[in-house]
């Protein structure tokens, strides 16, 4: 364990990137070999041996900002999800409108008739119908 220890001193290590590309890697396998394709299961190997490359690269700061970039990248989609689920599950009680100034999401109660509506964000305001 010792040798070990330090074989990976001075080494980037695995991270969230690095375990989600080894992921990948093992869900083509499983497909490749469902289906029986050896050029798929080839493929299979680019992304693990760039994550093995990662994870024993000395050069961590470049690592640190990939991983930032990919953590950063998968928020962005998690929100974008959120929201799109929330227009879905909310438009039985409630409309939504985007501010014409800053392009911020508003959402409205269902049934108010014709209402002034100001921008949380930016404070322009408008009338709509809800």
């Amino acid at each position: 364990m010792n040798q070990l220890r330090k074989f990976m001193y001075g080494r980037y290590g695995v991270d969230r990137f690095s375990r989600d590309i080894i992921l990948f890697s093992l869900f083509i396998t499983l497909i490749a070999s469902m289906t029986r394709s050896s050029l798929l299961l080839w493929l299979a190997y680019i992304p693990l041996f760039y994550a093995i490359f990662r994870i024993l690269s000395r050069d961590t700061q470049k690592r640190a900002r990939e991983n930032y970039i990919y953590a950063d990248l998968i928020r962005k989609v998690k929100v974008r999800a959120k929201n799109t689920k929330l227009l879905l599950v909310g438009t039985r009680t409630h409309k939504f409108y985007r501010c014409k100034g800053c392009r911020q999401m508003i959402r409205i109660p269902r049934g108010k008739g014709k209402i002034s509506i100001s921008c949380p964000k930016c404070r322009r305001e408008f009338i709509s119908r809800s």
